[in-house]
């Protein structure tokens, strides 16, 4: 079994206006000065009760994200699009025998959501994301829970991890599997290289050429 695991946000699809607009929907809502949306893209990827906390040090992450979500769960998770090439990338790999995964921070509530709302959930053997009470938001977590699900044995099954942020980057070093970053989602600099990617592509369909 060859695995390869992908993340969704900045990965599989462009959510930033969704995001962003939830996150400053939460903002207004707790009273913050607005801010560009320029600045808030750069926190898409790890966890929102990390963004809460380490951004704008906010000690109720947990009512943050619950005001977070009155925007994103009826209006946000909509504003959001394929990336180009990117259906034609699962396709392929699935045509050619790789079984495919969702490994990402989102909660598993709202990707299944996602997948089914582009249909391009039957694609994947598994998805796995957070939990919606912020568990299980580490990438290394994520990445276990797919493994688990998969039956992945490192001695016979092969796996890597597509990414565009450095914890995809980690937490496919954590179980010793090869991370691909993909310069085109919310990275910033060499973030991706810097934390160990073996190789940083510019298209989705550059993943082909890959496998």
């Amino acid at each position: 079994m060859k695995i390869v695991l992908f993340d969704l946000d900045g990965t599989i699809t462009d959510s930033s206006e969704g995001i962003v607009n939830s996150i400053k929907y939460a903002l207004s809502r707790l009273g913050f000065p607005d801010e560009p949306a320029e600045k808030i893209q750069t926190y898409i990827g790890p966890a929102l009760h990390d963004t809460f906390k380490n951004h704008y040090e906010i000690e109720d992450t947990a009512g943050a994200v619950a005001i977070y979500r009155e925007y994103y769960s009826t209006k946000g998770i909509f504003e959001n699009k394929l990336y180009e090439g990117i259906e034609e990338v699962l396709e392929m790999l699935k045509y050619q025998g790789y079984t495919l995964a969702l490994a990402t921070g989102k909660p598993t509530y709202y990707s299944e959501i996602i997948l089914k709302h582009f249909e391009i959930d039957h694609y994947f053997s598994a998805v796995v994301g957070s939990n919606m009470d912020g568990s299980r938001s580490d990438k290394k977590e994520i990445i276990a829970e797919v493994f688990a699900q998969l039956k992945y044995n490192p001695e016979v099954h092969e796996a890597t991890m597509i990414g565009d942020r450095f914890h995809d980057v980690n937490g496919a070093k954590h179980h010793n599997i090869p991370c691909i970053g993909v310069s085109y989602g919310y990275s910033e600099g060499d973030e991706l290289i810097q934390a160990g990617a073996i190789k940083v592509i510019d298209h989705p369909m550059e993943i082909i050429v890959l496998f």
